[in-house]
């Protein structure tokens, strides 16, 4: 075969071989493979003229180029690789107040903060499970502003109180900007004046959106992807029956400040919490990363001794009062939660626990910092999950002569077994290795009764060998 164009004839060869006619074109090479020729020398040439005949085809298979491997991966690693991105790529961001990070969302700043103070305060188990980074947040409070033809639901800016229309907040459950579209659609259509908050004028003033993923009839995998809405709207009047109103609601839910009105769909949203089931109304607190949330709450459970007496402190609809009650056996759980409007959603949900449970539920109206001891004393658990504004003075004050207190009862058993070890549990462990001893030396079948009295305390028994 010659060479290619622009290259000198191969060398001759030492041996002798049979001259065979060039063929036309290389064989398949499936059946021959062409010999590596023989060494000669480089030489760096001008580029060939364009060939007037296709050059034969290569032997050898070219390498792949790195972007055909990039279109072969598996569409379950494509879709992998792309979840697993640790930055916001969020196109509000920056005019929006909710977020704060846009990259690194794994690594949040505070997290070595808070290693360092669970790790000083003896706490060596901390974990940090980042869970989703996008699309996690199950319940939003949205401020409605703007006109009926350019209506604006979203966030204030930074230190305004200028409404940022967030559309595509990356934040969001994708069920929540589907239900704030519709919802820009029907103030639209229906002519709903939003809120003016420097006139004090106008009708819709706020939407609560919450995403449930309680759905029995659809695979647990696919559950959150088609999550419900519950809409909630938040009206510039004490009147409901006005005329936009039932324009509007005739379709969602509406509360004003602690009363509120179902007009269509369930009435209750369910959602599964620590493996029970939890009614929240639009009244409730309720955790806005539900999948962080519970998985949290799987991992609290554990840490709670079954049969405990359980205090749970700034309760709110006892979640996870509930939660431990029914996971761990308690004796007894009491919930405690100023909030008056969230009874109704801890009843409902209560109902739903089995009847067999053997452990005492209640739920108390009451301002957990007013006499915080009160509601400690008798409890081997307390648990607390604090506002906000964080924990009173008094809650802290309560907490502190509690662990006092413990530390002080175990030193006292440390020295009871102490003491019981240099008397009581030295003596037994001796004349245990004494039964031992006679045990060999006994005949098989036969039984020794033994009575061993030790600084009053007495021990009978049988050995058999």
């Amino acid at each position: 075969m010659p060479p290619p164009a622009g290259l000198p004839p191969w060398p001759t060869p030492s041996t002798t071989r049979l001259a065979t006619p060039t063929p036309t074109r290389p064989p398949p090479r499936t059946t021959h493979v062409r010999p590596p020729p023989p060494p000669y020398t480089r030489v760096r040439l001008p580029p060939p003229p364009p060939a007037t005949t296709p050059l034969p085809p290569r032997l050898e298979p070219a390498a792949p180029k790195p972007a055909a491997v990039a279109t072969l991966l598996p569409p379950s690693t494509a879709s992998a690789a792309s979840s697993s991105s640790t930055c916001l790529d969020c196109v509000h961001f920056g005019k929006c107040s909710g977020c704060t990070h846009e990259v690194d969302l794994d690594k949040p700043p505070v997290l070595q903060e808070v290693a360092n103070f669970f790790k000083g305060h003896g706490v060596g188990d901390f974990t940090f499970s980042r869970g989703r980074l996008s699309q996690w947040r199950c319940r939003a409070k949205l401020a409605v502003r703007g006109t009926p033809e350019n209506p604006l639901i979203g966030l204030y800016q930074e230190g305004t109180h200028a409404v940022i229309d967030i559309p595509e907040c990356r934040a969001h459950h994708p069920s929540i900007n589907a239900a704030v579209k519709l919802l820009r659609q029907g103030i639209t259509e229906l002519s709903i004046q939003p809120f003016d908050e420097d006139a004090g004028a106008g009708e819709l003033r706020y939407v609560q959106m919450a995403v449930t993923t309680y759905n029995t009839s659809i695979p647990v995998d696919k559950r959150y992807e088609q999550g419900k809405v519950q809409v909630s709207l938040v009206w510039n009047s004490r009147d409901e029956r006005s005329q936009n109103a039932e324009k509007l609601t005739s379709i969602i839910e509406i509360i004003f400040g602690h009363k509120w009105r179902h007009l269509k769909g369930e009435r209750d949203m369910w959602e599964r919490y620590g493996g029970v089931d939890i009614s929240l109304d639009p009244c409730s607190f309720g955790q806005a990363n539900t999948l962080s949330f519970n998985s949290l709450l799987h991992k609290l459970n554990k840490y709670v001794p079954r049969s405990s007496t359980v205090v749970d402190l700034y309760s709110g609809a006892g979640v996870i009062g509930l939660s431990v009650a029914a996971s761990r056996k308690c004796r007894s759980v009491k919930c405690i939660e100023i909030n008056k409007q969230s009874k109704m959603s801890f009843e409902t949900s209560a109902s739903r626990l089995p009847a067999n449970l053997g452990c005492t539920i209640t739920w108390h109206n009451t301002d957990a910092s007013v006499e915080p001891s009160h509601w400690l004393e008798g409890s081997s658990v307390v648990i607390v999950d604090p506002p906000r504004k964080g924990l009173h003075p008094s809650v802290i004050s309560a907490l502190q002569k509690v662990a006092l207190s413990e530390r002080k009862a175990y030193k006292a058993k440390r020295l009871r077994m102490r003491r019981d070890h240099g008397s009581y549990g030295q003596g037994r462990l001796q004349f245990m290795l004494i039964i031992q001893q006679l045990k060999r030396a006994m005949k098989r079948g036969l039984k020794l009764s033994y009575t061993l009295a030790v600084d009053g305390k007495v021990l009978r028994g049988t050995a058999k060998a």
